[in-house]
């Protein structure tokens, strides 16, 4: 996840350079974000979906014993971040007890990730109640773009309720939304929607290649439009930074967003404030797969994320999860090197450091080979530093309303 808000703010307010555990830079091993699809049951049926979710009962999910066992072992780990996510969470038949149970464990942040339609009267009370650090509502377009998206008519009028109803009860609350093809055209309403409601977060998700999200593939916004919308995303959080306003903007799943945003800060602020900056996304180190994010599936199987569902460390029906992601899992380990051993335009990047190598399951799905370059990154060859040594790489200039980025601040 590319917190694009966090590193606006390093080029008005710079901090120090925190190191990240776990590449050799103190000798501690990163304890990884844990999302955790507890059933693959949804009253959706999205077209990105990577866990091919339906509104039918699946063998095989965890008992509730399991779970709990689960819990208790990611507690003792000492994760920083439990996400509980889905297929649709809610509809599991034990939710609120390992909610509650999680709760009392005391992780540093507990998120609920849903698809917001079930939020509604005494299930949104709950939630409230539970104290969620954050809770994410998928909306993927306005209208009937959302609902074709999501398979289901009413869905967006049934998440935007879901979304007011938790915001009435003092929720923390974020947009997530998946670019694509069709929906790129309405990234500014959902920007003014997430303004018009008060909500909190915006997290852009680029489409990955996994369950439905590779069986429409074809729908992957082409680069120029992955670029627009970095555009837009970023004068956005400039203009969130520059008036104090409260909106936070992320992206996800194309960790070539953070190198555009490097660029954009050369472009605009010049040598000294990109170099900052960046020392501040290798520390980072960009794609966190294997490392700084884990995923239990519904069967508990556990995996470098949550979309390698073909690669499968172990099942923590058969030893804990703790066990799992501190053995000598081969994939594990290759993820974790820095540099990971890439190919072709990735391998030849520039900022490798800075991206980590983007998304791996991309590459792997489209050549069978995960160290292949991933084919939506949206920069050039020039822009990555392919084609001659130290170039000065041109960028899409700033684009704001009425702000001068490099003096409003300086």
């Amino acid at each position: 996840m590319f917190r694009l808000t966090n590193y606006m703010h390093q080029i008005v307010a710079p901090t120090p350079v925190r190191l990240r555990r776990g590449f050799a830079q103190d000798g501690e091993s990163v304890k990884p974000v844990v999302i955790w699809n507890l059933t693959r049951r949804c009253n959706l049926r999205c077209r990105h979906c990577y866990t091919t979710s339906a509104d039918i009962p699946f063998p095989g999910e965890l008992s509730h014993q399991q779970a709990i066992g689960v819990l208790d072992d990611l507690a003792g780990f000492g994760i920083p971040a439990l996400i509980l996510s889905g297929g649709e969470p809610l509809s599991r038949f034990d939710f609120f007890e390992l909610a509650e149970h999680a709760r009392k464990l005391n992780f540093r942040h507990l998120s609920l990730s849903t698809n917001g339609t079930r939020l509604t009267g005494d299930t949104a009370r709950r939630v409230a109640d539970l104290g969620f650090d954050y809770v994410g509502i998928s909306l993927d377009g306005i209208g009937t773009t959302n609902d074709w998206f999501r398979g289901v008519d009413g869905a967006f009028a049934a998440a935007l309720a879901g979304v007011r109803v938790c915001k009435a009860l003092g929720v923390k609350v974020g947009l997530r939304y998946t670019i694509t093809e069709d929906n790129a055209g309405q990234l500014p309403q959902m920007l003014e929607l997430c303004d018009a409601e008060g909500v909190d977060k915006f997290y852009l998700s680029h489409l990955v290649y996994a369950g439905r999200g590779d069986k429409h593939r074809g729908e992957d916004t082409q680069h120029a439009h992955t670029r627009r919308a970095m555009d837009q995303l970023i004068d956005r959080a400039w203009i969130a930074v520059a008036e104090n306003q409260p909106l936070e903007i992320v992206t996800g799943n194309n960790d070539a967003d953070a190198v555009y945003f490097l660029r954009w800060v050369e472009q605009n602020f010049g040598e000294d404030k990109a170099a900052h900056v960046r020392s501040h996304l290798e520390a980072w180190g960009g794609n966190s797969s294997g490392l700084g994010v884990a995923n239990i599936d519904p069967q508990g199987k556990v995996h470098p994320d949550t979309y390698w569902s073909d690669y499968t460390v172990g099942s923590v029906k058969e030893k804990p999860f703790s066990e799992l992601w501190t053995g000598d899992d081969p994939m594990l380990a290759t993820l974790r090197q820095r540099p990971r051993p890439l190919k072709g335009r990735c391998g030849a990047c520039a900022f490798k450091a800075v991206c980590g190598g983007n998304t791996r399951i991309r590459a792997l799905q489209l050549t069978g080979d995960p160290w292949e370059e991933d084919p939506a990154c949206y920069l050039s060859n020039r822009e990555i530093g392919i084609e001659e040594m130290n170039p000065r790489l041109t960028v899409t200039p700033f684009r704001g309303k009425s702000h001068d980025p490099a003096h409003r601040f300086l």
